[in-house]
């Protein structure tokens, strides 16, 4: 018998999805590498790159939780307990003044929003659809989960720079027509991951317009949707937009919400997505092959979640102190200009003068032991620039002393 060598016969990795090899590495592997090597002073670390709230999740949550735990012996249902959807679809229509949105139609729970937002685009984007391949836009920098969907989906990314010109919102007046005619979808983020921009109700109007008239689907991640400065002027939604133009079964339009930011729940993976009715059963059909249902303990602890918001207002008070304490502490070295919303500080450091994005992280991390993800990792080059390079992207996360022993750290490297 003739030998047979690896050399004819393709090994495992040969026939896997060759879209797996468009990926890029994601901006924490990009950050360790580095910091490979460096040799940081013997104080403690302060992590201000990941964004992992750090306050302590509910207690109340946690009970209900531990309280739930019997329920383990049963297969949850995709779908999702009644109890939760109506929970959501109550929280949706105080939060965003809606009419009205059908728990039973509209509303889905996720196992948080990153499985939601990756999910999705594998369920609505069609390869096949025209000769060249569908493009799905996202603005850039970015959340570098739409661009791996979209790839993993056989579609093409689109960037749109978001920049100090534009206010960190993409110029949506300057997408050609060719560009919308391609689009299947368009992922948002309002509040910005990293800029903390907000999209406001005429530009959400003007979107929705588009999807109309282009035929392609908005996928708006408003995770950092609760995480904002004035009591009395909480960032709009999507859905809330839809609303106001009198558009109730919220046609091409999808939100996705979680727990992990809102309630300090990370570690639950608690999420949903709701909007067009239509769009939503297709998308249930996906997840139930996709084999993705949420633990009925987790459920449980998202409805006690979704009901009480008083700790959200208390999350929120702690956040607004860190950020008078780093903008009070590092105004004579580095002028910070608070975000619309969100946790991060997105700071140009070029004004600086320690160099670029990556060498400020390297040393800073070197000398104060002290971590901010540069923005360049967050990015992609698009029209001749990378719109994340020479910035910075600091998480307000740790409590308040840390972020206060860190924005001195910050300081005293600067000046140094």
């Amino acid at each position: 018998m003739a030998n047979i060598t690896s050399a004819i016969i393709p090994g495992p990795a040969e026939n896997m999805n060759p879209n797996l090899d468009k990926l890029h590495p994601y901006p924490f592997e990009k950050l360790h590498a580095l910091k490979a090597g460096a040799t940081p002073p013997a104080i403690p670390h302060i992590a201000l790159s990941i964004g992992e709230p750090k306050h302590p999740a509910p207690g109340f949550v946690r009970d209900t939780l531990a309280g739930a735990l019997d329920k383990l012996s049963a297969y949850p249902s995709t779908r999702g307990m009644p109890e939760l959807r109506a929970a959501i679809a109550d929280w949706l229509q105080a939060r965003f003044k809606l009419r009205g949105i059908d728990p039973e139609t509209q509303v889905l729970p996720v196992n948080g929003t990153r499985e939601g937002l990756f999910a999705f685009a594998q369920a609505v984007i069609d390869p096949a659809q025209s000769v060249e391949k569908p493009l799905v836009l996202m603005p850039n920098p970015f959340y570098q989960i739409y661009e791996g969907a979209c790839l993993l989906a056989g579609a093409e990314p689109c960037y749109l720079n978001c920049t100090p010109d534009n206010r960190f919102v993409p110029d949506f007046d300057r997408v050609p027509a060719e560009t919308w005619e391609r689009c299947q979808l368009i992922y948002l983020c309002s509040p910005g991951n990293p800029t903390g921009a907000v999209l406001d109700k005429a530009t959400l109007g003007k979107l929705i317009a588009l999807a109309d008239q282009y035929d392609f689907i908005i996928a708006s991640d408003e995770c950092y949707s609760e995480i904002y400065f004035d009591e009395a002027n909480p960032p709009p939604g999507l859905l809330q937009v839809c609303t106001e133009m009198g558009r109730d079964d919220y046609r091409r339009c999808v939100v996705f919400h979680s727990l992990s930011k809102r309630s300090n729940l990370p570690g639950l993976r608690s999420g949903f997505v709701a909007g067009d009715a239509a769009v939503m059963e297709r998308f249930l059909r996906y997840r139930t092959y996709h084999g993705c249902a949420m633990s009925q303990p987790n459920q449980l602890a998202s409805i006690a979640a979704w009901r009480d918001e008083e700790h959200v207002r208390k999350n929120r008070d702690q956040y607004r102190r860190k950020f008078q304490v780093f903008q009070q502490t590092l105004a004579d070295v580095l002028p910070l200009e608070l975000p619309d919303a969100g946790f991060y500080f997105w700071t140009d450091i070029s004004a600086a003068g320690k160099g670029n994005d990556t060498e400020f992280a390297r040393k800073l991390f070197s000398r104060q032991h002290v971590t901010v993800l540069p923005g360049s990792f967050l990015g992609r080059e698009s029209s001749g620039i990378n719109p994340g390079a020479n910035y910075l992207r600091m998480a307000l996360v740790a409590p308040v002393e840390e972020c206060r022993e860190a924005a001195e750290r910050i300081k005293t490297f600067i000046k140094s």
